[in-house]
């Protein structure tokens, strides 16, 4: 097993897009993508119901795609909506660990390392990437809460002014660390996953590691990360053309006059509305626009019969898996070019190269070598042991049989 040859620079950045393109990792993403939707989609619907809509009322407002925000709601109402923000968010980041996890272990040489693996991988490390940027912000609030609390003793007559005025370089630095622990926190957002994925970290060792890479790091980090967008929209705008192409060509090969015909066309549509448009509406500026989607639906209107009804919502579970796929696409091309970028921050900052040095999996798996390996020679030299106490008692045993024959045969004669 033999790592991969990395120039330890920018030029690494560019594998990032064919890396990401495994079955593998869009599985992973897809996954906490589909978990992460349900629990949003849930908790979407309770803070409508609170707010005194009722599901078919939320249903033809807003389809598959409900949203709280530009609604009148109460404080219950967004409160339960922002737990299903947060329950996606979760999701969300424990699947980017995971596949920073594979990303790590394929840069490394492993192309077997599984998804059963990663998981549980994540399933010991989980504390770090959800609790990272929450110690970065509680940092940030302590730090806040002591300026209020020292500005209020400041208000006091004449002691006040001396307490503001003669400690004053500590307020300056202590404001400038403030700003400094924003910076970290927008940095923590992105490679926190990266960082736990690839060095294993704890969350108060993710925390430092956040603060080595704005403090070590910061004319790369500016300079990787447009990159890494730009890689970005570019790898999602060609895989999402693939996957036009093939909708495309089902509409047309299906939809011939000689075959489905406007049956096609009518299903077709009335998935594409529920599925397809909301995405494409909020995306417009994207490469798959809704015009591209109707390019071979001159048709699309008509009312469904009950079976075109059945086949017309398979069609739109299918489709929504397509979009839940491009995005887990895109999500992990974000997550592998981050995870290169950490191990390229590592080579800079520390001159350690992560992937020759041995991971907990690797250590895990040559200790228990060298229990199986001890506990076999230890039972070995209990044999022996027991061999040579058996034969003893043996040898023994015959000795004091052959002097009672002596002793019997002088005393007959």
């Amino acid at each position: 097993m033999q790592p991969m040859k990395l120039y330890f620079d920018v030029r690494d950045i560019f594998r990032a897009p064919r890396l990401a393109l495994s079955g593998k990792k869009i599985w992973l993403l897809l996954q906490v993508n589909l978990l992460g939707y349900a629990s949003y989609f849930i908790f979407t619907h309770m803070a409508f119901i609170v707010n005194g809509w009722s599901v078919g009322e939320v249903w033809i407002e807003y389809g598959l795609y409900p949203y709280l925000v530009g609604n009148d709601y109460s404080i219950i109402a967004l409160v339960i909506w922002l737990v299903g923000v947060v329950a996606w968010m979760v999701a969300s980041l424990l699947g980017y660990t995971a596949v920073a996890r594979v990303t790590y272990k394929q840069l490394k040489g492993d192309e077997f390392y599984s998804s059963s693996d990663a998981w549980k991988f994540v399933k010991k490390h989980w504390h770090a990437p959800v609790f990272t940027q929450l110690s970065i912000i509680l940092i940030t609030l302590f730090f806040v809460i002591m300026a209020v609390v020292f500005a209020l003793i400041g208000k006091i007559p004449y002691l006040g002014e001396l307490f503001f005025g003669i400690p004053y370089l500590m307020w300056f630095f202590g404001s400038v660390f403030v700003v400094y622990t924003s910076v970290v926190l927008i940095v923590a957002s992105l490679f926190t996953p990266a960082i736990v994925g690839a060095m294993e970290e704890d969350t108060m060792g993710t925390v430092f590691q956040n603060y080595s890479i704005t403090w070590s790091q910061p004319w790369r980090t500016l300079l990787y990360l447009p990159l890494i967008y730009t890689l970005l929209y570019i790898a999602v705008a060609v895989f999402s053309f693939f996957m036009k192409f093939g909708y495309q060509l089902i509409n047309v090969v299906f939809g011939h006059d000689f075959l489905m015909g406007s049956k096609l066309t009518k299903m077709i549509g009335w998935a594409t509305d529920i599925v397809v448009t909301p995405v494409c509406d909020f995306i417009s500026a994207s490469p798959f626009g809704i015009g591209f989607f109707y390019t071979y639906l001159p048709d699309s209107s008509g009312v469904l019969g009950p079976m075109e009804y059945i086949g017309a919502t398979f069609i739109a579970l299918s489709l929504f898996l397509i979009v839940g796929t491009v995005l887990s696409y895109a999500m992990s091309v974000e997550v592998v070019a981050q995870t290169i970028a950490v191990v390229i921050f590592r080579m800079k900052t520390d001159e350690e190269n992560l992937l020759e040095r041995k991971d907990e999996e690797e250590l895990e798996l040559e200790s228990d070598d060298d229990w199986s390996f001890d506990s076999d020679s230890d039972s070995d030299d209990d044999q022996e042991e027991e061999t040579t106490d058996d034969s003893g008692e043996s040898q023994e045993g015959g000795e004091e049989s052959d002097s009672g024959s002596e002793e019997e045969s002088s005393e007959e004669s």
